[in-house]
């Protein structure tokens, strides 16, 4: 059986913690196949003024992917009308290959809040959440709350653990040294030859 994951995101933009998290799950998981999907609209938060475009985002996501053996990265939801939900990919994905094991792969933050997306329990039903510890309390959160969601909509769920790279697109958006320090080589090439981000100071 083809062992399948899936690490969504904006990608707005790409940076090493992403390719940290995806080569950690490739290799916890014994995937053959990681997929990496930027979202072509976010659902539950409007990407900040300035942002890349999807098409930019997807590119960044494109040369991020080079340093992780294995990841591929697919445009399904940038390619869908409307905003871009993990339960639709997942059923396009399914279908396609039905098979296949599907692993979600998502942090902390996003398992603690999966109750409230868009048809939690469809979700649970075609894949398992694989969820990355970066620490102890990490994976207390996340033992409490596999807990609850085996026992309300019998979830599966596998931790991985993986050591903490303490970075966000946020703070990446925020400077040029910055985004040098957090974002692959290549990327930082594709931003500045692109003069995205640092509205109203020097391009990065």
């Amino acid at each position: 059986m083809t062992r399948i994951g899936i690490l969504g995101g904006t990608y707005n933009p790409p940076h090493i913690g992403h390719m940290h998290a995806a080569q950690c799950a490739r290799k916890a998981l014994k995937l053959d196949r990681l997929l990496l999907i930027p979202a072509g609209i976010p659902p539950h938060k409007q990407l900040p003024e300035g942002s890349a475009t999807t098409e930019q985002r997807i590119a960044m996501t494109r040369l991020a992917a080079r340093d992780v053996p294995g990841a591929e990265v697919l445009t399904i939801e940038a390619e869908r009308a409307g905003a871009s939900y993990t339960v639709d990919t997942l059923s396009q994905l399914t279908a396609q290959h039905p098979d296949a094991k599907f692993f979600l792969i998502m942090g902390t933050d996003m398992l603690l809040s999966f109750d409230r997306w868009r048809q939690p329990e469809r979700i649970a039903a075609m894949c398992t959440l694989a969820v990355v510890a970066r620490s102890e309390r990490d994976r207390a959160a996340i033992a409490e709350k596999a807990w609850q969601l085996g026992k309300t909509m019998d979830a599966q769920i596998e931790i991985i653990d993986c050591e903490a790279l303490p970075m966000s697109s946020t703070e990446i958006r925020a400077s040029e040294e910055n985004c040098r320090r957090m974002t692959a080589p290549q990327v930082f090439d594709y931003i500045k030859e692109k003069k995205l981000y640092f509205q109203g100071v020097p391009q990065c």
